[in-house]
């Protein structure tokens, strides 16, 4: 068991169009949120923080994609680790992860709550072309933490379950510009685009006006795209939107980047 004071710790380990992945930690049990990177990759980045997979009490899963997949049936074997996922997840994930053993498989329904130890984990669906999506938001001691990637758009119900968080991982997928000038074909960049797409810089930064409240003090701009996107325009947009808004930037809560290839450092809630 940990000593911690906080609720959690976190690391963004990677995050973009190329592979996903978060670790969570409190006092009784660590977690990993998708893994859409090698096995090998993963721990490399688990290291980067001064943590191990063998160390891991599950793994939890937002949808079948191969960039937030990619590891997790060789961990999930590797280290005997439950896997959570959706059942209409679960059907379009297990061709794609190998073999799992039926004890290490647990649905996790969307739209409830599972408690996980000192953990209570709120899944909600979200708009993408996925078998039936997910995120999560995660509380513990009066704090939380909400991801919000992989989505076209942010209704109204989802926006009335991330209020207020104490930090935020958001998507910030393209830039409009880049992405309509850019090389992809029209048909990919109508997905991109669509209700079941990605928000761009744009659309995640006006749902964080609409989400944040008095309790949040941290913003993590994620799932960035390598062809379509730079930092420095997603957190300018972000900031600039904010500060639109007429809402606290930079002495209220700060706005973070997250990278495809490396870790956040641990931050606390």
């Amino acid at each position: 068991m940990l000593e911690m004071n906080n609720a959690f710790n976190i690391s963004i380990l990677a995050s973009g169009s190329t592979g996903n992945s978060l670790y969570l930690e409190s006092p009784q049990k660590r977690i990993l949120i998708d893994a859409g990177l090698s096995g090998k990759k993963i721990t490399s980045l688990l290291a980067e923080v001064d943590r191990k997979p063998e160390d891991l009490d599950a793994i939890l899963v937002t949808h079948e994609h191969r960039d937030h997949i990619h590891g997790v049936g060789v961990l999930a074997r590797k280290y005997k680790l439950p896997v959570y996922a959706n059942e209409k997840t679960w059907e379009a994930m297990a061709p794609l992860i190998g073999k799992v053993d039926v004890e290490q498989k647990h649905i996790f329904e969307m739209g409830k709550v599972l408690t996980f130890g000192d953990l209570d984990i709120e899944s909600f669906g979200v708009s993408h072309d996925a078998a039936a999506p997910q995120f999560y938001r995660f509380y513990k001691d009066g704090h939380s933490f909400v991801m919000l990637t992989d989505t076209g758009y942010a209704s109204e119900h989802v926006r009335g379950t991330i209020r207020d968080a104490d930090a935020y991982l958001v998507e910030s997928n393209h830039d409009l510009e880049m992405l309509r000038m850019g090389a992809y074909p029209w048909s990919l960049k109508q997905r991109i685009l669509g209700d079941r797409g990605h928000l761009s810089n744009d659309d995640g930064a006006l749902v964080m006006t609409d989400i944040l409240g008095d309790r949040t003090k941290r913003i993590y701009l994620g799932h960035l795209s390598k062809e379509n996107n730079m930092k420095e325009l997603a957190h300018m947009t972000m900031e600039e939107t904010l500060t639109r808004y007429d809402l606290g930037v930079n002495y209220q809560f700060q706005i973070f980047d997250t990278d495809p290839d490396s870790a956040t450092e641990l931050f606390a809630i």
